[in-house]
């Protein structure tokens, strides 16, 4: 019998490979989207090029709050000891 801790492991690692892609496809959506233009026709956000304030300030915000629910909601505590009784 495999032990269960194997399962909620590769859940977790799932969950986070997923978060990882969503923060990639942000980052490359905004950078890559809204700075593929002219420069000379940026829009600015606080001082910074549009698509580097979303990509970086307010992507990495967002994917803080994203994991932090992910971490709340989906992740579990799991002993590491060899006793199965905690799941």
């Amino acid at each position: 019998m495999q032990d269960k801790r194997f399962k909620i492991a590769n859940r977790e690692a799932l969950i986070g490979i997923v978060l990882v892609v969503i923060n990639f496809a942000i980052w490359f959506g905004f950078a890559y989207g809204l700075g593929s233009g002219n420069p000379t026709e940026y829009t600015y956000v606080f001082g910074f090029p549009a698509w580097f304030f979303y990509s970086c300030f307010a992507g990495t915000i967002f994917m803080i709050v994203l994991i932090w629910l992910a971490i709340k909601l989906f992740f579990k505590d799991i002993p590491f000891d060899d006793e199965e009784e905690h799941l």
